[in-house]
């Protein structure tokens, strides 16, 4: 009876970043799902024109009784990357609130470079 109780627990967690992209005149917002995380735990950088965000998380009960019949821990992390072009991490905004991180990727950038072509001989 108790093995059948806990084994709700035992389903595995989604490791995906639930995203959702709003555009606007000037920029594409990013809303990623990041429940349970600390502000301190996500990091987010700009690498070969994709946006990466990574967040690291760990938990665990602590129970003083010998007596326990489960303790449990838990340690996670996730990274999911974005294609947004040739744009500076300077450029973007970011804020972290209830479990939702919101990124501002400006759509002009002034990082962009113009298009070179091969010189044929």
């Amino acid at each position: 009876m108790i093995e059948n109780f806990f084994k709700k627990f035992d389903r595995p967690k989604s490791k995906v970043m639930k995203t959702d992209i709003k555009e606007t005149d000037n920029a594409y917002t990013f809303l990623i799902d990041l429940p349970g995380f600390k502000k301190e735990d996500i990091k987010v950088s700009v690498e070969r024109g994709y946006l990466v965000v990574s967040a690291i998380s760990s938990s665990e009960i602590e129970d003083k009784k010998d007596n326990y019949i489960r303790r449990e821990r838990s340690y996670g992390s996730m990274t999911r990357s974005y294609y947004v072009g040739d744009v500076s991490l300077d450029e973007l905004k970011g804020k972290y609130d209830n479990g939702i991180l919101e990124i501002e990727v400006p759509k002009d950038s002034t990082n962009t470079t113009s298009t070179k072509y091969l010189d044929i001989k």
